[in-house]
């Protein structure tokens, strides 16, 4: 069995000023940082950390597949460092004709916690007929894939396609972006479905659990349906047994919001671990809470280290 994550491989730069500038306003930071961003690459970055915690658990050889620039490129020579040997990019599909990664410009205010960001992404987008060739290539094809919730109609045919060529794989996806369309059409397909806050706001629910509610009238084939709200925590659903679980976000004695971006790809590592690794020896509510753990903390520091520890504390 394999982790299989599809999505964009971002190159993220990151500048932390006092507050959000104005329009023609004039501003100076106070930080700048350069970091591998995407949702993908991020959940995949702290799922390790967690295998490597625990070694003794099930371990799942981890893939990413994202569209990179040439081989030869620096960009892509880092985004390999940063993953190899722990995060397999056998699978992942090269631009050779680009230099230029995909890019993340992003702005945090001090005052307000916020973050404004701001994307460029020359790549050419990942095909059916690429995804297919990429499916053939893997050693172990039945497992688990999980799908970025970006383009909605690829995707929507690449996770047909492993319904006919790979039943037994489980499909989770991401449901983020508000008011972009082909999501809800994701979620029907999907074994395991992650929806945000933002989209199930944009959507009309006022609450996590209106959310996987009313979704569950709507995705027959998902099993599970996991909604995050900031501040309020999150909610699962098992749609088999309406077994429903919230809980609260974690935040301990002395909690600052520190660094918001990629908390939610966090709760998604830590849920998928859940999942893949402990399986029914963790019930809904401790996959839940480790999630919500993983993802409080991550908020509580700047970048992605050292996540692994929750796993111990837990």
């Amino acid at each position: 069995m394999c982790l299989v994550a599809v999505g964009a491989c971002y190159v993220d730069t990151i500048l932390t000023t006092p507050y959000y500038p104005g329009e023609d306003d004039k501003l100076r930071a106070t930080s700048i940082s350069r970091r591998r961003g995407g949702n993908c690459p991020n959940s995949l970055e702290v799922l390790q950390q967690l295998m490597a915690e625990s070694p003794s658990d099930f371990q799942v050889p981890l893939n990413l597949v994202a569209i990179l620039p040439a081989r030869s490129s620096v960009a892509a020579q880092q985004i390999r460092s940063a993953f190899e040997p722990h995060v397999s990019l056998e699978h992942c599909i090269y631009r050779e004709e680009f230099e230029e990664p995909a890019s993340s410009y992003i702005i945090k205010s001090q005052a307000s916690g916020s973050r404004t960001i701001v994307n460029y992404n020359e790549l050419p987008e990942m095909t059916l007929e690429e995804f297919k060739s990429i499916v053939e290539g893997l050693k172990n094809p039945t497992g688990w894939f999980h799908f970025e919730g970006r383009i909605p109609d690829v995707t929507l045919t690449c996770i047909r396609h492993l319904r006919d060529r790979l039943p037994d794989t489980r499909v989770s996806v991401e449901v983020e972006k508000p008011g972009r369309e082909g999501l809800q059409e994701l979620a029907q397909e999907a074994d395991v479905v992650f929806y945000s806050k933002t989209w199930a706001q944009h959507s009309g629910y006022n609450s996590a659990e209106e959310c996987v509610r009313k979704q569950s009238l709507l995705t027959q084939n998902a099993s599970l349906l996991c909604c995050t709200w900031g501040q309020d925590g999150a909610v699962a659903l098992e749609t088999c047994t309406r077994n429903l679980v919230h809980n609260p976000a974690y935040t301990p004695s002395g909690f600052q919001v520190v660094d918001t971006i990629g908390a939610g790809d966090t709760f998604i590592a830590g849920l998928l671990y859940g999942l893949i690794c402990k399986g029914d020896t963790w019930d809904l509510s401790q996959k839940l809470g480790m999630a919500n753990r993983l993802a409080g903390t991550k908020v509580a520091q700047e970048g992605f280290s050292n996540l692994g520890g929750v796993l111990k504390e837990y």
